[in-house]
């Protein structure tokens, strides 16, 4: 199929969220201030991301017809193999969009390298035409990377390009009965975290640095490896802080999911349980008493186009 179209991805910025909760931007300054903060870090960010999504259009606009889709769209917009799908932001970004779009040629620009690691985002808005002119002529390299999938018993679905999160919609314990690799036990904790390889320096990295900086005060480690290396086929699951007591047990605390050893959870919460991806919490699925869900790698793939 020949691409017809290009589709600009794009977040909001922090200072345009802030202006949404204060109506102005007078207000939102005060705001700041007030509570001692630098608005014109906000205004620097801001100006910088929209100069760099200027360019993009402008480029674009030289050999393709384009049209830019808010995140907040991404589930309602109707994506089709035509398409060449650019995104302007942070890695997170890439991973809100990846599983919306299937595997259409994904274009990932960072608008600001001072800012965001870029660890998803192989072009600025100098070079990324060179891809799309590639995808256009079906000459460029592209990794597919496997999601993760959540399939609760009632046949509800959910894919994360990053993670998914189990838990509870407050910061209340969630109470679940966990299976792995043949072992089941009761638990309760602050929720599990499940992590693609994609996902596997972000959130997932953050309980490395959380066990390490509390092992410093355990035994002398000098291991600078603080995320996991994962394949393209293997999920990790990490349980936050799991309590121990006379009905929970805490021995399952984190493993490799694969096709060989599958992760199951029962939800035994009678309400508020649910289920997010890639730190969306308004795409969830509720996970309430009686729902069991299974945790493996989706038969879908991103198409992340390399520099």
């Amino acid at each position: 199929m020949s691409v017809e179209y290009a589709i600009v991805i794009k977040g909001k910025t922090r200072l345009e969220t802030l202006i949404e909760r204060f109506n102005t931007k007078a207000q939102a300054k005060f705001y700041i201030e007030r509570s001692g903060g630098d608005f014109s870090d906000y205004e620097k960010e801001h100006e910088i991301f929209h100069d760099s999504l200027s360019a993009v259009q402008r480029s674009l606009s030289k050999v393709l017809k384009n049209k830019i889709v808010e995140r907040g769209f991404l589930p309602s917009f109707i994506f089709n193999d035509k398409q060449v799908v650019v995104t302007v932001g942070q890695d997170g970004l890439v991973a809100n969009t990846a599983k919306y779009v299937k595997q259409i040629p994904i274009v990932a620009v960072n608008p600001d390298h001072e800012r965001f690691d870029g660890v998803l985002l192989p072009f600025n808005s100098d070079n990324f035409l060179l891809a799309v002119d590639n995808v256009i002529s079906n000459r460029y390299n592209s990794r597919l990377t496997s999601f993760a999938e959540a399939m609760l018993n009632d046949g509800q679905r959910l894919l994360a390009f990053n993670d998914l999160f189990i838990g509870a919609t407050s910061h209340v314990s969630a109470r679940y009965r966990i299976t792995y690799n043949n072992r089941t036990e009761d638990q309760s904790s602050s929720g599990i975290i499940i992590s693609t390889q994609a996902g596997s320096t972000g959130w997932l990295s953050s309980v490395f640095n959380m066990s390490f900086g509390i092992h410093k005060f355990v035994e002398k480690d000098n291991s600078k490896k603080k995320y996991a290396k994962l394949k393209d086929d293997q999920l990790m699951f990490a349980v936050r802080e799991p309590f121990a007591s006379k009905r929970t047990q805490v021995e399952i605390a984190a493993g490799i999911v694969s096709e060989q050893s599958k992760l199951i959870i029962q939800s035994f919460m009678p309400s508020n349980g649910l289920i997010f991806s890639d730190g969306i919490e308004a795409d969830f699925l509720k996970f309430n008493s009686g729902a069991i869900v299974s945790i493996g790698i989706a038969k879908e793939k991103a198409n992340l186009v390399l520099g």
